[in-house]
């Protein structure tokens, strides 16, 4: 089937979410490179929005997904035992400040289910607060809930009489902004320690610490969501190591699977014990197939020191980036290979996105005019120097 064929089904029959899709189909991938149907190959500088960290065809994860589908089990329910499931949650909390984990299928369930932890939490303890604020220009999912925590108002408008009551947003990297809108009612403060969707846009250092500190003296929990900067992507093996700050709930999701789908909620014992059961679940949350890929992927990446590698090789691209002499280019920001340029608004960063995959390079965009970089963490230094050279180019044009 042909590219003409593919638009033509997808047209009919696919509900019009994504619009006009970039006009190329992948079908085959290996290392950083994917290759489209005329067997045409381009280098990989989104991996699937920060989600194939270890690229494609990575033997870590084929390996692991092949021999657990030859195995036979894919899927058993949660009314059972899953080994690698309990090896997983087991690895998350060794490797983090968690005590307990859920495993959900994606990162808006993930969210969904940690604002669920955060207002269980104070309902077990007789207390009224449900409040969740959030931050403007944050993506937290698109479910009603996580919609509802998303701070931006045309992802809210055609839902706005469905979602639920009790969130709001404030100015991200502003404190007096977050203390005002504080109440008895306030449950948690939902913040990514970098804004992807929103621009690239990372936490001030003490901004993320002030509002742990709030949250301390205000008997509130901090839930942060690090379903795009976790897993090593920027240079830790999740963001909030950098900061020196730990919340109370996390999620994760993206890169946990390498491709596979699977997200995380993790959450501290103190957050845990006021879960009872048949207060959350999933049919296929944590299923044997998702947890046995992820398991393989982490023990990889973690063995292999995928964050000091991510965070060598951000900082080469970063300082590649802002040595480009272009008017075009207002601001190179980001942390480890979560990049993030800022463009000016009469240039486009999706008219750029789509200069660079002409030449053979796939790169991704950002709210605000941001050309967004999240390359496979695998990703040769070769292949960044070529991608350099490609963007000057595009960008000279």
């Amino acid at each position: 089937m042909n590219l003409s064929d593919i638009k033509t089904l997808d047209s009919q029959y696919f509900l019009r979410v994504f619009g006009e899709r970039t006009p190329v189909c992948f079908v085959r991938g290996e290392g950083s490179t994917l290759y489209d149907q005329d067997g045409k190959a381009y280098t990989d500088l989104f991996a699937g929005i920060a989600v194939n960290s270890l690229g494609y065809n990575h033997p870590a994860v084929t390996g692991a997904l092949i021999a657990q589908a030859q195995a036979g089990v894919l899927h058993t329910s949660n009314i059972y035992y899953v080994q690698p499931q309990a090896e997983l949650a087991e690895l998350l909390c060794k490797n983090t400040f968690a005590d307990r984990v859920f495993f959900s299928n994606s990162g808006a369930e993930a969210n969904e289910g940690a604002m669920k932890l955060a207002c269980k939490y104070f309902y077990a303890q007789g207390s009224k607060r449900y409040k969740i604020i959030s931050a403007d220009h944050s993506f937290h999912g698109r479910t009603l809930a996580t919609v509802a925590a998303t701070g931006h108002d045309y992802y809210q408008e055609p839902f706005r009489a469905l979602l639920p009551k009790g969130f709001m947003q404030v100015p991200y990297n502003d404190l007096d902004a977050l203390k005002n809108a504080i109440d008895e009612e306030t449950a948690a403060i939902m913040l990514e320690p970098m804004q992807g969707e929103g621009g690239v846009t990372p936490a001030d250092a003490q901004y993320l610490r002030d509002v742990r500190a709030l949250c301390d003296a205000q008997g509130i929990l901090l839930i942060l969501d690090e379903v795009q900067t976790g897993v090593c992507r920027t240079g830790s093996l999740y963001c909030y190591q950098q900061y020196g700050v730990t919340p109370d709930i996390m999620t994760s999701a993206k890169g946990l699977g390498c491709g596979f789908p699977i997200g995380a909620i993790l959450a501290t014992e103190n957050v845990a014990s006021k879960i009872s059961r048949g207060d959350h679940g999933s049919t296929f949350g944590g299923n044997t197939l998702a947890c046995a890929v992820s398991l393989s992927a982490m023990r990889f990446m973690i063995d292999n020191d995928f964050s000091a590698a991510a965070k060598e090789k951000g900082a080469y691209l970063m300082n590649a980036l802002k040595a480009i002499d272009s008017d075009k280019i207002l601001e190179v920001r980001g942390m480890g290979m979560l990049i993030g340029l800022q463009l000016p608004s009469d240039y486009p960063a999706g008219q750029l996105s789509a200069k660079l995959l002409k030449r053979g390079f796939v790169a991704g965009t950002a709210s605000g005019n941001v050309l967004r970089l999240a390359p496979p963490l695998v990703i040769s230094y070769e292949e960044m120097d070529a991608f350099i050279a490609a963007l000057k180019d595009a960008l000279a044009e």
